[in-house]
């Protein structure tokens, strides 16, 4: 699938990364996948992470909901480590906890969950790693998944 770029400029994406309450759809507990260790690296730079994971009760040692819509919080970001085909009903089904942002893992696009979230004023992120922009845009030292927090 050829993904267009998403057309934020790193000023855009650095504004997105000082908001801290982070939404992880498809959360692993396996340590080896960026699912995890990505959330890990996030919580080790102060993101207040938070797992949705249908399989899991716990992650990191933090609760796992089944469902954006259990969570107890309004996220600033929901960041999506699911299919592409997928996005489109997890837009649909964080509209109602107003996040401020959408975020799709590098190779994840979904153009009408684009659409769905910028027609309700949500910023628009993907095929993009918010470890790897972090890295990137504030210097940190690129994270060892083996690392312990």
């Amino acid at each position: 699938m050829d993904i267009p770029f998403d057309g934020l400029s790193d000023e855009d994406v650095r504004r997105i990364l000082y908001l801290k309450n982070v939404v992880v759809v498809g959360m692993s507990r396996d340590a080896s996948k960026p699912s995890h260790f990505v959330p890990k690296f996030l919580i080790k730079h102060g993101y207040n992470v938070t797992p949705v994971n249908p399989l899991a009760d716990e992650i990191l040692g933090l609760k796992s909901y089944k469902s954006i819509i259990e969570i107890p919080i309004e996220p600033d970001i929901i960041n999506i480590f699911r299919p592409s085909d997928q996005v489109y009903e997890i837009v649909r089904e964080a509209l109602p906890k107003n996040p401020k942002v959408i975020w799709m893992q590098e190779g994840i696009y979904n153009e009408e969950a684009v659409v769905l979230a910028r027609k309700n004023k949500i910023q628009t992120v993907w095929n993009r790693c918010m470890m790897k922009e972090h890295n990137r845009l504030f210097g940190t030292k690129p994270f060892i998944a083996t690392k312990k927090l």
